[in-house]
């Protein structure tokens, strides 16, 4: 397998999630002077969607504070500002998926402990459209629910949730506008066994419309607990 690597290296060189450049095989998934420009979420942080706080003091972002939303708690890896929004970006409309394999390791060494006391039945993916999902190829959740899946042993359902309406792309739109895109979008296939406890993997988390929207979906058909992961977090209010 890793002679396979190897060749695989030379005929299509990784190249660094944040600055798209050929990196050194030695020097890992990324550049080293780009890991010292990617803005990981720290402490102080929301206590429900970990968005950055500005005082220790602080418990829950204004977003939180302000709004009652339907999952537990969920964890981001970075803002989403900069060039990680450029990365994300490249991985969903430039056909990156290589990036997937340095965030979705980073994920796991940051937040794997914490994952594995959540104890989760199972990882749904925000889907997406068939649709549009044959029009990219691929979806960027599904991949990285299966890297992280596959790293923790945890399985990994991606025909639990379907989304059955096509919307909008959510970054074009305003909050409330959000809220109403993704409303009745998604739905559960039937004769499913029962998942008491999931965590819901997405890309991005701004408001929470989507997470919010899947974990009713969700706890409609039974589910107790919802816990998300994402790559990264805006600060959409």
């Amino acid at each position: 397998m890793k002679i396979i690597e190897k060749i695989l290296n030379i005929l299509y060189p990784r190249r660094c999630p944040i600055c798209d450049k050929i990196i050194n095989q030695a020097a890992g998934k990324i550049c080293r002077e780009c890991r010292k420009k990617i803005p990981y979420i720290r402490e102080p942080r929301c206590r429900k969607c970990s968005k950055p706080l500005m005082k220790n003091e602080q418990e829950y972002c204004c977003d939180c504070e302000n709004k009652t939303h339907i999952y537990k708690k969920g964890l981001a890896l970075v803002e989403h500002k900069g060039a990680v929004r450029k990365s994300i970006y490249r991985i969903k409309y430039n056909n990156k998926r290589e990036y997937l394999d340095f965030y979705s390791e980073e994920i796991v060494k940051r937040y794997g402990e914490i994952i594995k006391k959540w104890n989760p039945d199972a990882i749904i993916p925000v889907p997406l459209h068939k649709k549009r999902e044959i029009k990219r190829g691929y979806n960027q959740a599904l991949l990285l629910a299966k890297k992280i899946g596959a790293a923790l042993s945890i399985p990994v359902y991606d025909d639990v949730l379907l989304r059955i309406r096509q919307t909008t792309p959510q970054k074009t739109l305003t909050e409330k506008e959000r809220k109403k895109n993704v409303e009745s979008a998604f739905h559960i296939k039937k004769n499913k066994v029962k998942l008491n406890k999931v965590i819901v993997i997405d890309d991005i988390y701004t408001t929470g419309s989507t997470i919010d929207a899947c974990s009713k979906c969700l706890k409609d058909a039974g589910t107790e607990i919802i816990y998300f992961l994402t790559i990264s977090i805006g600060d959409g209010m």
